[in-house]
Parts: structure tokens; C-alpha cells; sequence
């Protein structure tokens, strides 16, 4: 597995695990950070016996958010190339030929700013432990959201909702986050990594093929439109019926018990 200075990686079976680990600094993201982020997006993208990723963070908060005049610099001189090519952008707003495929989970805790917030909403299903503090504050800072927050926030929360906190850059907590849909679940911090590495590997305990293709009809649907994604419908599932992993889940409902599934 790849060492980087600010990420931490680690296998648990099928399930990716990606860890901020800028503890003293908050992990507060500086340019080096995000590309190893985006780095390590890509290893997990290209393994294919990883089937669902974790993304965490060591110490007392997930992050709080930019170190700004680092990044700003960065985006000034490379604009919308910012990633190295072929990486997987990890706010998934253009500027790389990547987009991720493959499902990932967020779990946040203590402050959660900013481009937090942004991972959370370009993620698949976000987690937030109890006491989580969280802001999109950009606008205190004289600019606007740059990692999806204008597009994603307004779609999973609506516009009154998202407006309330992009507008303001007010702090929320977690029974908000809760409540607008920005979050999934809401637990002790205790249990945060342990209940989202179990949804992972319930992920990981499905269909490969069914898995993507669940994925890739709803983002289409969203990036698309409503008709375009109906019009893929009976392909995939057609493509899936005739993969090896489609006819076990038939003969697992017709012999009454769990299908195993071996990415085929």
C-alpha cells in the first residue's frame, strides 16, 4: 500500500480505508493534502478488490475546511487543472478526465467546515457522529463553495434549506444536518467507523456489476436527465441477468438463501 504525509490507507478485506491525518493542524486541507486524497481515491478506484471505500478522520475533527491562502495560490496559477490527470477529482467538479465509480461512505465528527461538507455531499451515504459542528462558511471568507456545495446542497437539501447556511456560513449540528438530508445516520462517535465500515461491507456483500451500475443510473439521472437514465435501464439490467454474479442471484432466490457473489 502507497505512505503519504497527510492520508492514511488500510485495507479491511473488500472495504478501502482513507483517513485524514492531519491531526494538529485540524485537518485542515492544504494543497498537498488534497492531492493525496485525490491519490488515494484513484488507488481504490483502480483495485478491483476493493468494492466500497471509508472516508474518516483521525483526531478530534474530520476537518475544518481550507488552509486557504496555500490552496488559493494553487488554483490561481493551475485553474481547472488542478489535479494531476487521471485522478480522481474527490469533490468531483470537473478539471480531471476521472470520475468515481465505485461507492464510498463518509463518517465525520467534531467540526466539519467547508470542503468537509462538500465530501460529504459528492460522497454516496455520509455518517456524523453526535456533537458534529458543521459550516459552509465561504462566504466569510469572500468567496463561494468551489467543491459542489452550490449544486449538491441545494439538490439534497433544498433551496431555502442550503441558502440558509451558504448565505449566512452559520455553524449547524448534527440533528440539523439530520433533518435537511445532508447526513444519513447520526450516532455516538464511538461507533462512527465501526457502523460505517458494516455499511461498507454490506455494500461489498453485493453484486459488483449490479453495485456499479446502481450508481451509474442514478448519477445519470442527476447529471443527466430522467429520460437518458430510463433508456439505459433495460440494458443494464439485461447485462446484469446474463453475468455470472446475475444468474447466482436468481438461483439463490429460487433456492431460498444468500447469494454469494463473485464479481463475475
Amino acid at each position: 500500500m502507497k505512505s503519504y504525509t497527510y492520508i492514511q490507507i488500510e485495507k479491511k478485506g473488500p472495504v478501502f480505508c482513507i483517513a485524514l491525518n492531519r491531526p494538529d493542524a485540524r485537518n485542515a486541507m492544504n494543497t498537498q493534502m488534497i492531492m493525496e486524497l485525490s491519490d488515494a481515491l484513484t488507488v481504490y478506484e483502480d483495485d478491483p478488490s476493493s468494492r466500497c471505500a471509508v472516508l474518516y478522520a483521525n483526531g478530534l475533527h474530520f476537518t475544518f475546511g481550507l488552509e486557504l491562502e496555500d490552496v488559493a495560490k494553487s488554483i490561481i496559477e493551475q485553474g481547472r487543472n488542478f489535479f494531476q490527470k487521471g485522478n480522481i477529482n474527490p469533490w468531483d467538479t470537473g478539471g480531471t478526465g476521472r470520475v468515481r465509480k465505485k461507492p464510498l461512505i463518509t463518517a465525520v465528527h467534531g467540526f466539519c467546515l467547508t470542503l468537509g461538507i462538500e465530501l460529504m455531499l459528492a460522497s454516496d451515504i455520509a455518517l456524523a457522529a453526535e456533537k458534529t459542528v458543521f459550516a459552509q462558511m465561504e462566504v466569510q471568507r469572500g468567496i463561494l463553495p468551489f467543491g459542489g456545495a452550490t449544486i449538491r446542497f441545494v439538490r439534497t437539501s433544498g433551496w431555502g434549506n442550503a441558502m440558509k447556511y451558504i448565505l449566512t456560513g452559520d455553524t449547524f449540528d448534527a440533528s440539523e444536518a439530520y433533518r435537511i438530508g445532508i447526513v444519513q445516520e447520526v450516532l455516538p462517535k464511538k461507533e462512527l467507523i465501526t457502523r460505517a465500515i458494516e455499511l461498507a461491507e454490506k455494500i461489498c456483500a453485493q453484486a459488483p456489476k449490479a453495485v456499479d451500475a446502481v450508481l451509474a443510473n442514478a448519477r445519470k439521472a442527476i447529471e443527466v436527465g430522467d429520460l437518458e437514465a430510463i433508456d439505459d435501464l433495460v440494458p443494464l439490467v439485461t447485462d446484469c441477468l446474463k453475468s455470472e454474479d446475475g444468474q447466482e442471484g436468481i438461483r439463490s432466490l429460487l433456492e431460498k438463501r444468500t447469494a454469494v457473489f463473485k464479481g463475475k
